[in-house]
């Protein structure tokens, strides 16, 4: 086996499913991450069906399923709760529902002890301070001064990636869509047991079941200039752009008395043209490709790239082959993503008093054939049949 030793920047999803993958089928795996710790912010996750099949090839689905909850589709409504239609996923299998709701902390937790018991190490606050790739090898130099020498060097360092820079330059950066997302987790009654999504006036927000107690809601709005907002406002800010709402929006927007979990994010998009590697250096996850959330694949699409990767360069061939055969798989599948969430962010963003009644029709008579169209490339198979290894046991 030509790679047995690989350096993962990042212990993000991405990351971390990576180094199960590869760890799993005996590569020592090391994994550095400028965070000081494990903890992470964030909200909730939607997990779909494909997304769901790559976390069963690392052997995570069942405790994935137990620790989320599982729903069947979206139910699409304007602002003032009226039913506009309802979309079961075809994502699903006899197996794998459509999709699964997770916390953030919990996928993470999940996917940090899988990656450990398979036998990846991790390091807090470090950091890739340089690469040298002389063909044969990488001879990376940390933080602290260290240098360590890796046949394959990964980076799921995100959005903002400094090996992105490293290697590609600093001018390959993601871009502001002009839009932000707000998030809060909130408790859940009873009756929501499928997604929610509200369309309003320049505004898309949506509540997304996530436990027997919990759900977590999230508003898109235009963000014009990018702005910093502070923490301390946020409570207030996000009253502000709930407002028009009616119904449960409204009722949440009420409730809000202060800025406590609410999570705020940019709208950052990239897709990094290919290839995605320089010599024995390739970025993958959010650091390749960030999208818009609107088909919640951004962490499906993270992982699938580190069992794509881990099933092409545990091979014979010369590993530059191997890592062109990565995105060359990769990319057609990512762009598809990357446009259709653009294309549904846009429409969203774009509506008005006047055309809200145009855009509801609209989204009643084609909603169930565009769900249906993306729902099946999303589950054509994502790996090269041939180079799938049987399902891994170390470490489960």
């Amino acid at each position: 086996m030509a790679v047995q030793k690989v350096l993962i920047v990042g212990a993000g999803i991405g990351g971390l499913g990576a180094a199960t993958a590869l760890a799993q089928r005996g590569v020592d795996v090391d994994i550095v991450e400028v965070k000081p710790d494990s903890h992470v912010l964030g909200v909730g996750i939607n997990q779909p069906g494909n997304s769901l099949r790559a976390l069963d090839t690392l052997g995570l689905l069942e405790e994935c399923v137990s620790t989320g909850f599982s729903f069947a589709g979206n139910d699409y409504l304007d602002w003032n709760d009226n039913e506009i239609v309802s979309v079961d996923s075809g994502l699903g299998d006899e197996r794998v529902p459509a999709n699964t709701a997770i916390t953030r902390p919990a996928l993470h937790g999940i996917l940090k002890s899988a990656a450990e018991r398979a036998g990846a190490s991790i390091r807090y606050a470090t950091t890739v301070a340089d690469l040298v790739d002389d063909g044969d090898g990488v001879d990376a130099t940390f933080n602290d001064g260290s240098t360590t020498r890796y046949d394959l060097v990964v980076a799921f360092d995100g959005v903002k990636s400094p090996t992105r820079s490293l290697v590609f330059g600093p001018e390959v950066q993601a871009e502001f869509a002009g839009f932000g997302v707000w998030r809060l987790q909130l408790d859940r009654p009873a009756e929501l047991r499928r997604a929610q999504v509200f369309q309003g006036i320049s505004a898309k927000a949506g509540l997304i079941p996530l436990s027997e107690e919990h759900m977590y809601m999230f508003l898109v709005v235009p963000e014009p200039g990018n702005p910093h907002h502070d923490p301390a406002d946020f409570g207030d800010l996000l009253k502000t752009r709930l407002e028009g709402f009616g119904g449960i929006m409204g009722q949440i927007r009420d409730a809000i008395d202060g800025p406590e979990g609410i999570v705020y994010s940019p709208l950052i998009e990239l897709v990094l043209p290919r290839p995605w590697h320089k010599g024995r250096v390739i970025v993958l996850g959010d650091a390749a490709h960030t999208m818009a959330p609107h088909l919640t694949q951004g962490a499906g699409m993270a992982l699938e790239d580190g069992i794509v990767l881990a099933d092409e360069v545990l091979t014979d061939r010369p590993i530059e082959e191997a890592l062109t055969a990565v995105s060359a798989q990769r990319y057609d599948r990512v762009k598809l993503v990357f446009d259709i969430s653009h294309a549904i962010l846009e429409a969203e963003m774009q509506v008005t008093a006047e055309t809200l009644p145009y855009a509801v029709a609209g989204m009643r008579a084609e909603l169930p054939g565009q769900t249906a169209f993306f729902e099946s490339k999303l589950n054509a198979p994502f790996r090269t049949p041939q180079l799938r290894t049987p399902q891994p046991t170390i470490g489960n």
